[in-house]
Protein backbone atom coordinates (compact mmCIF):
# COMPACT_ATOMS: atom_id res chain seq x y z
CA UNK A 1 0.00 0.00 0.00
CA UNK A 2 1.40 3.70 -0.75
CA UNK A 3 0.34 6.12 2.06
CA UNK A 4 1.11 9.81 1.47
CA UNK A 5 1.93 11.39 4.47
CA UNK A 6 1.69 15.26 5.28
CA UNK A 7 2.79 16.99 8.47
CA UNK A 8 2.72 20.62 9.62
CA UNK A 9 1.96 20.77 13.25
CA UNK A 10 4.23 23.33 13.78
CA UNK A 11 7.33 24.98 11.64
CA UNK A 12 7.90 22.42 8.96
CA UNK A 13 6.17 21.44 5.85
CA UNK A 14 6.82 18.05 5.63
CA UNK A 15 5.02 15.27 2.97
CA UNK A 16 6.31 11.82 2.23
CA UNK A 17 5.66 8.45 0.45
CA UNK A 18 5.90 5.01 1.96
CA UNK A 19 4.74 1.56 0.77
CA UNK A 20 5.05 -1.36 3.01
CA UNK A 21 6.86 0.56 5.44
CA UNK A 22 9.86 1.67 2.74
CA UNK A 23 10.37 5.21 2.60
CA UNK A 24 10.42 6.25 -0.96
CA UNK A 25 10.47 9.82 -0.71
CA UNK A 26 10.62 12.18 2.22
CA UNK A 27 10.45 16.00 1.58
CA UNK A 28 10.60 18.27 4.71
CA UNK A 29 10.66 22.74 3.85
CA UNK A 30 12.04 23.97 7.31
CA UNK A 31 10.75 27.48 8.60
CA UNK A 32 14.27 28.28 10.54
CA UNK A 33 14.54 31.60 8.56
CA UNK A 34 11.44 32.73 9.28
CA UNK A 35 11.41 32.42 13.14
CA UNK A 36 14.93 33.00 13.75
CA UNK A 37 14.62 37.08 14.13
CA UNK A 38 11.79 36.01 16.89
CA UNK A 39 13.61 33.05 18.91
CA UNK A 40 10.74 30.61 18.42
CA UNK A 41 7.89 29.84 16.53
CA UNK A 42 5.49 32.64 15.56
CA UNK A 43 2.15 30.29 14.85
CA UNK A 44 0.85 32.98 12.52
CA UNK A 45 3.71 33.28 10.34
CA UNK A 46 3.81 29.25 10.30
CA UNK A 47 0.88 28.75 8.95
CA UNK A 48 1.24 31.26 6.35
CA UNK A 49 4.42 29.47 5.51
CA UNK A 50 2.72 26.29 5.15
CA UNK A 51 0.28 27.37 2.53
CA UNK A 52 2.98 28.61 0.46
CA UNK A 53 5.21 25.48 0.56
CA UNK A 54 2.57 22.71 0.86
CA UNK A 55 1.61 22.00 -2.50
CA UNK A 56 5.12 22.56 -4.15
CA UNK A 57 6.65 19.92 -1.23
CA UNK A 58 4.19 17.34 -2.07
CA UNK A 59 4.86 17.88 -5.88
CA UNK A 60 8.79 17.13 -5.05
CA UNK A 61 7.91 14.41 -2.92
CA UNK A 62 6.10 12.88 -5.65
CA UNK A 63 8.74 12.90 -8.17
CA UNK A 64 11.74 12.15 -5.66
CA UNK A 65 9.21 8.64 -5.20
CA UNK A 66 8.52 8.13 -9.05
CA UNK A 67 5.35 8.21 -8.94
CA UNK A 68 1.87 9.38 -9.63
CA UNK A 69 -0.68 10.94 -7.53
CA UNK A 70 -3.36 8.64 -9.00
CA UNK A 71 -0.84 5.31 -7.75
CA UNK A 72 -1.67 6.74 -3.86
CA UNK A 73 -3.70 4.27 -2.24
CA UNK A 74 -4.48 6.32 0.77
CA UNK A 75 -3.69 9.78 2.88
CA UNK A 76 -2.60 9.71 6.33
CA UNK A 77 -2.15 13.66 8.11
CA UNK A 78 -1.02 15.09 11.51
CA UNK A 79 -3.93 16.30 13.46
CA UNK A 80 -2.95 16.81 16.01
CA UNK A 81 -1.46 18.09 19.16
CA UNK A 82 0.44 21.13 17.35
CA UNK A 83 -0.37 24.60 16.23
CA UNK A 84 -4.25 24.51 15.22
CA UNK A 85 -3.70 26.90 12.39
CA UNK A 86 -0.72 25.30 10.96
CA UNK A 87 -2.34 21.91 11.59
CA UNK A 88 -5.19 23.33 9.76
CA UNK A 89 -3.65 23.57 6.43
CA UNK A 90 -2.41 20.23 6.20
CA UNK A 91 -5.66 18.50 6.76
CA UNK A 92 -6.96 20.77 4.29
CA UNK A 93 -4.53 19.85 1.78
CA UNK A 94 -4.80 15.83 3.25
CA UNK A 95 -8.73 16.21 2.43
CA UNK A 96 -9.03 17.33 -1.18
CA UNK A 97 -5.64 14.83 -2.38
CA UNK A 98 -7.95 11.75 -0.55
CA UNK A 99 -11.69 13.56 -1.90
CA UNK A 100 -10.27 14.09 -5.38
CA UNK A 101 -8.40 10.96 -5.76
CA UNK A 102 -11.39 9.14 -3.70
CA UNK A 103 -8.71 7.48 -1.02
CA UNK A 104 -9.08 6.42 2.29
CA UNK A 105 -8.37 9.42 4.76
CA UNK A 106 -6.73 8.16 8.15
CA UNK A 107 -6.01 11.02 11.23
CA UNK A 108 -2.71 10.40 12.96
CA UNK A 109 -1.10 11.66 16.46
CA UNK A 110 1.85 13.51 15.85
CA UNK A 111 2.96 11.71 19.10
CA UNK A 112 2.28 8.57 18.05
CA UNK A 113 3.78 9.01 14.68
CA UNK A 114 7.32 10.44 16.43
CA UNK A 115 7.13 6.85 18.49
CA UNK A 116 6.40 4.83 15.74
CA UNK A 117 8.83 6.20 12.94
CA UNK A 118 11.13 3.64 14.31
CA UNK A 119 9.50 0.92 12.39
CA UNK A 120 10.58 2.11 9.37
CA UNK A 121 14.29 1.05 10.28
CA UNK A 122 13.98 -1.58 12.76
CA UNK A 123 10.94 -3.73 14.51
CA UNK A 124 11.03 -4.02 18.43
CA UNK A 125 8.55 -6.29 19.53
CA UNK A 126 6.03 -5.14 22.10
CA UNK A 127 5.98 -3.78 25.10
CA UNK A 128 8.46 -1.71 25.12
CA UNK A 129 9.56 1.54 26.80
CA UNK A 130 9.32 5.16 24.80
CA UNK A 131 10.77 8.48 25.32
CA UNK A 132 9.10 10.90 23.29
CA UNK A 133 11.05 14.23 23.57
CA UNK A 134 10.96 17.20 21.68
CA UNK A 135 10.29 21.15 21.53
CA UNK A 136 6.83 20.70 22.96
CA UNK A 137 6.96 16.89 24.31
CA UNK A 138 8.67 15.12 26.84
CA UNK A 139 6.75 11.74 27.43
CA UNK A 140 7.44 8.65 28.64
CA UNK A 141 5.27 5.42 27.67
CA UNK A 142 4.68 1.51 28.00
CA UNK A 143 3.84 1.25 24.21
CA UNK A 144 1.47 -2.24 23.80
CA UNK A 145 0.77 -2.18 20.48
CA UNK A 146 -0.19 0.33 17.66
CA UNK A 147 -2.60 2.16 18.70
CA UNK A 148 -2.28 1.46 22.24
CA UNK A 149 0.07 3.65 24.45
CA UNK A 150 0.19 4.06 28.16
CA UNK A 151 1.54 7.37 29.45
CA UNK A 152 3.67 7.02 32.17
CA UNK A 153 5.06 10.03 32.50
CA UNK A 154 5.20 13.55 31.11
CA UNK A 155 6.81 17.18 31.66
CA UNK A 156 4.88 19.53 34.48
CA UNK A 157 6.34 22.69 32.52
CA UNK A 158 8.70 23.19 30.20
CA UNK A 159 9.69 20.17 27.23
CA UNK A 160 13.68 19.40 27.04
CA UNK A 161 13.35 20.94 23.70
CA UNK A 162 11.81 24.40 25.04
CA UNK A 163 14.12 24.48 27.20
CA UNK A 164 17.12 23.56 24.56
CA UNK A 165 15.61 27.03 22.82
CA UNK A 166 15.39 29.26 26.06
CA UNK A 167 18.74 28.57 27.09
CA UNK A 168 20.25 29.21 23.89
CA UNK A 169 18.63 32.54 23.89
CA UNK A 170 19.33 33.50 27.19
CA UNK A 171 23.29 32.83 26.05
CA UNK A 172 21.93 34.73 22.87
CA UNK A 173 23.31 31.92 20.33
CA UNK A 174 20.06 31.76 18.21
CA UNK A 175 17.43 29.88 17.26
CA UNK A 176 16.99 26.89 16.82
CA UNK A 177 18.78 26.14 20.16
CA UNK A 178 19.00 22.75 20.20
CA UNK A 179 21.77 21.73 17.64
CA UNK A 180 23.34 25.26 18.92
CA UNK A 181 24.07 24.15 22.60
CA UNK A 182 24.69 20.72 21.48
CA UNK A 183 27.67 22.94 19.04
CA UNK A 184 28.77 24.77 22.04
CA UNK A 185 28.94 22.20 24.56
CA UNK A 186 31.45 20.49 22.69
CA UNK A 187 33.77 23.52 24.01
CA UNK A 188 32.39 23.73 27.02
CA UNK A 189 34.84 22.55 30.47
CA UNK A 190 33.67 19.46 32.05
CA UNK A 191 32.48 20.64 35.75
CA UNK A 192 33.22 23.76 35.22
CA UNK A 193 29.78 24.38 36.37
CA UNK A 194 27.03 22.67 38.44
CA UNK A 195 23.46 22.75 37.30
CA UNK A 196 20.14 21.00 39.18
CA UNK A 197 18.48 18.36 38.43
CA UNK A 198 15.15 17.60 39.20
CA UNK A 199 14.27 14.10 39.35
CA UNK A 200 10.97 15.08 41.37
CA UNK A 201 11.15 11.39 43.64
CA UNK A 202 12.48 8.35 43.45
CA UNK A 203 9.68 6.78 41.64
CA UNK A 204 8.53 9.37 39.54
CA UNK A 205 8.77 9.27 35.94
CA UNK A 206 7.31 12.97 35.38
CA UNK A 207 10.06 15.72 34.15
CA UNK A 208 10.93 19.50 35.24
CA UNK A 209 13.01 21.84 32.87
CA UNK A 210 11.83 25.17 34.30
CA UNK A 211 14.01 25.56 37.58
CA UNK A 212 17.20 24.54 35.50
CA UNK A 213 16.43 27.80 33.08
CA UNK A 214 15.96 29.11 35.93
CA UNK A 215 19.05 28.26 37.45
CA UNK A 216 21.02 29.19 33.99
CA UNK A 217 19.36 32.43 34.07
CA UNK A 218 20.26 33.58 37.64
CA UNK A 219 23.64 32.35 36.97
CA UNK A 220 24.42 34.44 34.05
CA UNK A 221 23.15 37.25 35.70
CA UNK A 222 25.42 36.56 38.36
CA UNK A 223 28.13 35.94 36.49
CA UNK A 224 28.00 38.17 33.10
CA UNK A 225 31.12 36.96 32.33
CA UNK A 226 30.48 33.36 32.31
CA UNK A 227 31.78 31.10 29.09
CA UNK A 228 28.52 30.29 26.72
CA UNK A 229 30.44 27.26 26.13
CA UNK A 230 31.00 25.99 29.84
CA UNK A 231 27.19 26.93 30.60
CA UNK A 232 26.11 25.02 27.33
CA UNK A 233 27.66 21.90 28.35
CA UNK A 234 26.37 22.13 32.15
CA UNK A 235 22.61 22.72 30.57
CA UNK A 236 23.25 19.70 28.49
CA UNK A 237 24.62 16.98 31.03
CA UNK A 238 21.59 17.96 33.46
CA UNK A 239 18.61 17.90 30.89
CA UNK A 240 20.43 14.70 29.48
CA UNK A 241 21.17 12.89 32.49
CA UNK A 242 17.40 13.28 33.77
CA UNK A 243 16.06 12.14 30.19
CA UNK A 244 18.61 9.07 30.54
CA UNK A 245 17.66 8.17 33.98
CA UNK A 246 14.25 7.97 33.80
CA UNK A 247 13.87 6.20 30.35
CA UNK A 248 16.08 3.58 31.20
CA UNK A 249 14.47 2.91 35.00
CA UNK A 250 10.56 3.00 32.58
CA UNK A 251 12.70 0.51 30.44
CA UNK A 252 13.33 -1.86 33.49
CA UNK A 253 9.94 -0.93 34.74
CA UNK A 254 7.91 -1.95 32.05
CA UNK A 255 9.50 -5.57 32.01
CA UNK A 256 10.67 -5.88 29.23
CA UNK A 257 13.91 -3.80 28.84
CA UNK A 258 13.15 -2.13 25.36
CA UNK A 259 13.80 1.37 25.15
CA UNK A 260 12.48 3.91 21.91
CA UNK A 261 13.67 7.28 21.77
CA UNK A 262 12.12 9.66 19.57
CA UNK A 263 11.49 13.40 18.77
CA UNK A 264 13.79 16.23 17.68
CA UNK A 265 15.69 16.33 20.60
CA UNK A 266 16.62 12.60 20.16
CA UNK A 267 18.93 14.13 17.31
CA UNK A 268 21.30 15.27 19.96
CA UNK A 269 24.73 13.66 19.95
CA UNK A 270 25.41 13.63 23.55
CA UNK A 271 22.16 12.49 24.34
CA UNK A 272 22.60 8.77 21.85
CA UNK A 273 25.39 8.75 23.66
CA UNK A 274 24.53 8.58 26.92
CA UNK A 275 21.56 6.47 26.02
CA UNK A 276 23.88 3.81 24.39
CA UNK A 277 26.14 3.47 27.64
CA UNK A 278 23.17 3.54 29.93
CA UNK A 279 21.24 0.74 28.10
CA UNK A 280 24.76 -1.01 27.60
CA UNK A 281 25.05 -1.15 31.52
CA UNK A 282 21.38 -2.01 32.38
CA UNK A 283 20.60 -4.78 29.76
CA UNK A 284 17.90 -2.72 27.81
CA UNK A 285 17.91 -2.81 24.14
CA UNK A 286 17.85 0.44 22.72
CA UNK A 287 16.24 1.63 19.07
CA UNK A 288 16.98 5.13 18.01
CA UNK A 289 15.80 5.90 14.76
CA UNK A 290 17.85 7.90 12.19
CA UNK A 291 18.56 11.74 12.76
CA UNK A 292 15.99 12.43 9.41
CA UNK A 293 13.48 10.78 10.84
CA UNK A 294 13.87 12.38 14.95
CA UNK A 295 12.77 15.56 13.51
CA UNK A 296 9.19 16.50 12.11
CA UNK A 297 8.59 14.46 8.57
CA UNK A 298 6.27 12.99 6.96
CA UNK A 299 7.49 9.66 6.79
CA UNK A 300 6.20 9.04 10.27
CA UNK A 301 2.76 10.52 9.40
CA UNK A 302 2.64 7.96 6.87
CA UNK A 303 3.37 5.13 8.55
CA UNK A 304 1.33 5.21 11.73
CA UNK A 305 -1.28 5.92 9.18
CA UNK A 306 -0.48 2.71 7.88
CA UNK A 307 -0.60 0.61 10.35
CA UNK A 308 -4.19 2.16 11.66
CA UNK A 309 -5.42 1.72 8.11
CA UNK A 310 -4.41 -2.11 8.53
CA UNK A 311 -6.45 -2.08 11.22
CA UNK A 312 -9.63 -1.33 9.43
CA UNK A 313 -9.65 2.84 10.61
CA UNK A 314 -10.79 5.47 8.15
CA UNK A 315 -12.01 9.34 9.20
CA UNK A 316 -14.16 11.30 7.44
CA UNK A 317 -14.02 14.13 5.43
CA UNK A 318 -14.90 16.05 9.05
CA UNK A 319 -11.55 15.20 10.40
CA UNK A 320 -10.48 18.22 12.85
CA UNK A 321 -7.16 19.51 14.20
CA UNK A 322 -6.49 19.54 18.11
CA UNK A 323 -3.80 21.34 19.66
CA UNK A 324 -3.63 19.06 22.97
CA UNK A 325 -4.40 15.56 24.01
CA UNK A 326 -6.96 14.15 25.86
CA UNK A 327 -5.97 11.16 28.28
CA UNK A 328 -8.23 8.85 30.31
CA UNK A 329 -6.33 8.30 34.06
CA UNK A 330 -5.95 5.08 35.81
CA UNK A 331 -2.81 3.15 37.20
CA UNK A 332 -0.48 0.73 35.05
CA UNK A 333 -0.53 -2.50 36.92
CA UNK A 334 -3.11 -1.39 39.62
CA UNK A 335 -0.59 0.41 41.97
CA UNK A 336 0.18 4.24 41.67
CA UNK A 337 4.56 4.69 42.55
CA UNK A 338 3.15 8.26 42.96
CA UNK A 339 0.78 10.67 44.00
CA UNK A 340 0.28 11.39 40.48
CA UNK A 341 -2.30 9.32 38.50
CA UNK A 342 -0.66 7.71 35.33
CA UNK A 343 -2.18 8.41 31.68
CA UNK A 344 -3.50 6.32 28.60
CA UNK A 345 -2.81 8.30 25.75
CA UNK A 346 -5.89 8.86 23.55
CA UNK A 347 -5.63 11.23 20.75
CA UNK A 348 -8.03 14.35 20.46
CA UNK A 349 -9.35 16.86 22.63
CA UNK A 350 -8.14 19.05 25.81
CA UNK A 351 -6.43 17.24 28.93
CA UNK A 352 -8.86 16.55 31.45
Amino acid sequence: MLVLGVETSCDETAVALVRDRHVLSSVVATQTDVHARFGGVVPELASRRHLEMIVPVAGEALARAGVRSRDIDAVAVAQGPGLVGALLVGLCFAKSVAYVLERPLIGVSHLEAHVFSIFAEATPPFPFAALLVSGGHTNLYRVEGFGSMRLLGQTRDDAAGEAFDKVAKLLGLGYPGGPLIERYAHEGRPGALELPRAWLGPESFDFSFSGLKTAVSLHLRRHPEASPADVARAFQEAVVDVLVGKAVRAAVAVGERRLVVAGGVAANGRLRDALAAACGRENVELFVPSIELCTDNGAMVALAGLFRLERGERAGLDLDAYSRTRAKWHPPGGKLPTSRKFRDYAPGGDKP
